[in-house]
């Protein structure tokens, strides 16, 4: 590439950056971004993986898939490391919203895909 078409490159990427800090919204990459916590201990503390968290995570990411919902501008499932809460486990966040949820099963997974990520209504039942 050559440095003239770089340094535009920058000077538009630095512009972008500036109008964002003078009270642009931002739009995110995804419109909802949901990561599945698939910690594991091993030193006898509870895991959300110990409840079947990347068994759920794929199921998750497979259903997104099925759905035609995946990719830019729409939803990404994502495996986690330690998200700090496996006791209250397993959990998922979805972002941007912040949203914090617990599951038992592919029925409860399937509920969070229907009402919050494609109707954009929080299922307070699975909230934590």
């Amino acid at each position: 590439m050559s440095g003239e078409v770089w340094r535009a490159r920058k000077v538009n990427r630095a512009a972008r950056i500036s109008a964002n800090c003078q009270g642009w919204v931002r739009v995110s990459y995804y419109k909802h971004h949901v990561f599945f916590c698939c910690n594991q201990r091993n030193d006898g503390r509870r895991s959300c993986n110990d409840n079947g968290s990347q068994a759920m995570r794929d199921y998750a990411k497979s259903r997104i898939k099925d759905l035609g919902l995946a990719g830019k501008g729409r939803v990404r499932i994502n495996q986690a490391g330690c998200l700090d809460r496996c006791e209250e486990g397993p959990v998922l966040v979805v972002y941007p919203e912040e949203v914090w949820y617990t599951y038992v099963d592919q029925e409860d997974i399937d509920e969070i895909i229907e009402k919050h990520l494609i109707n954009g209504v929080i299922v307070e039942r699975l909230r934590i």
